[in-house]
């Protein structure tokens, strides 16, 4: 088992026994089934990005708490240097680095997401969340799928989009693709 997902999953724990809440009230606070949320919990299984963001926000817990054990401070404004956001790799084709992880109370979850050319064809995992999310294309070709359909993005391409919909990325050409990832 991979050592941040046990980290992970040892923190959701904590904060589900610190609010003396029961995995069914969590799981169906979260959309998902008690079985999903139990495998979460052991760390039996990758912890996916938006269920996290979908726990800190209904339970009002600092994502940033979740993803690194640190609790945010700054109220005024926060300043991630290059390269300094924390890094989770969720699952082994996408990277995702923390660029918010210090300020409180935050309104929104960025990220700049690597995705990693696939070594051979497979379809693209699709994945769904409760509320909306904003993608801006940095660098490379991405194909997204969203609830069936296929867009191709390039550099400089953005799409805003209902997270409830069927959704999943693939980096295009054999190449690293790069986005902006804001999850609301």
């Amino acid at each position: 088992m991979d050592l941040k997902i046990r980290e992970i999953a040892d923190r959701l724990r904590g904060f589900r026994d610190a609010l003396d809440l029961s995995e069914d009230s969590c799981a169906a606070a979260c959309g998902i089934s008690v079985e999903q949320y139990n495998d979460y919990e052991a760390g039996n299984t990758d912890i996916p990005v938006s269920f996290l963001y979908r726990f800190s926000t209904t339970f009002d817990i600092e994502i940033t708490a979740l993803l690194t054990g640190d609790m945010p401070r700054m109220a005024g404004y926060s300043l991630t240097r290059k390269g300094t956001g924390v890094v989770a790799e969720r699952r082994k084709e996408y990277k995702y680095q923390a660029l918010n992880e210090s300020f409180i109370h935050k309104k929104a979850q960025p990220f700049v997401v690597t995705v990693s050319p696939d070594s051979e064809p497979k379809p693209i995992a699709v994945y769904q969340h409760q509320g909306q999310e904003f993608n801006l294309v940095l660098k490379g070709r991405l194909m997204v799928v969203l609830n069936g359909k296929e867009l191709v993005m390039e550099e400089g391409d953005s799409l805003w989009f209902n997270s409830g919909l069927p959704h999943g990325m693939k980096a295009l050409d054999g190449q690293e693709a790069e986005f902006l990832a804001m999850i609301f």
